[in-house]
């Protein structure tokens, strides 16, 4: 992918004052006290039962100033969690309106006042412009959010509201590895992130990408979809693009199904041929 620029709604929130690095150390699974200015990392805000509260990443601007920005809808919920645990904490914690611009194939400046953060995933690239006003490069088009739609569920991106909610557990969505720190100290919710990572204990479902092929005239799956296995229910369609070839997907599979295998995929309308892949 070379020159394409995705417009992305984004929810941004701002962490600042003398006891900001403190108190997200100990809220967020990264590790905060370590990350420079300038940098950014992704993480989980978990409940005091493990589960996810939120996924989002952390940039840290200043000494004492930090952004969070997470999916479209849930800065409320966020700062309702973060302020819930601030007993005699000297920091702020206050939604930003601010947008995102996700850039591909150019190497473009951060927005007056916002950032610009590096990308990286499987077949994806890029770099999220984040501010109070985001315009695309000179000479760029802003493509169709069905068409980063369809390179998220390439990269293997989970969104919150589709793959992440109040009931998923971090093990299960394949970004611990990126979004968790097992060398720093105690933050809420550990417990489980811990002792599923100790024992290498394998969660019930975990996350997989999914490309199917349809036949003839046949429309997309929708989201919950089942995915079978010689007639036994095995996981279920959490999101769905089209492609070239036909669609991809996310979906949660039980963790006996072994990694490449071919499923199918059956709702209301159809069944066609999938193959369940393990990146």
């Amino acid at each position: 992918m070379t020159g394409m620029a995705f417009r992305r709604p984004r929810d941004a929130v701002v962490v600042a004052g003398p006891d900001a690095e403190d108190y997200l150390q100990g809220q967020l699974s990264q590790e905060v006290a370590g990350l420079a200015e300038g940098r950014s990392a992704w993480s989980f805000v978990l409940a005091p039962s493990g589960k996810v509260d939120a996924w989002l990443r952390v940039s840290r601007r200043s000494a004492d100033e930090f952004i969070l920005d997470l999916d479209d809808g849930f800065a409320e919920k966020l700062v309702a969690r973060l302020r819930r645990f601030m007993v005699r904490t000297n920091c702020d914690v206050e939604p930003l309106d601010w947008q995102m611009l996700t850039v591909v194939g150019t190497d473009p400046q951060a927005p007056t006042g916002g950032l610009a953060i590096p990308l990286d995933w499987p077949r994806l690239v890029a770099v999220d412009l984040l501010g109070p006003s985001v315009d695309p490069p000179s000479g760029l088009v802003v493509s169709e959010e069905s068409e980063w739609e369809r390179h998220r569920i390439m990269a293997g991106i989970p969104v919150m509201g589709a793959e992440l909610d109040e009931g998923t557990i971090p093990a299960a969505t394949g970004v611990v590895d990126r979004s968790v720190s097992f060398t720093k100290g105690c933050y809420t919710g550990q417990e489980l992130v811990a002792r599923i990572d100790s024992r290498s204990a394998a969660t019930p479902t975990r996350l997989v990408r999914v490309e199917g092929r349809l036949k003839g005239e046949a429309q997309l799956p929708p989201v919950g979809s089942n995915l079978e296995l010689e007639d036994v229910q095995v996981g279920r369609l959490t999101s769905v693009a089209a492609a070239d070839f036909g669609f991809v997907a996310l979906a949660y599979v039980k963790r006996a199904v072994t990694l490449p295998c071919e499923a199918l995929v059956r709702w209301a309308e159809g069944r066609d041929e999938v193959a369940l892949l393990a990146d």
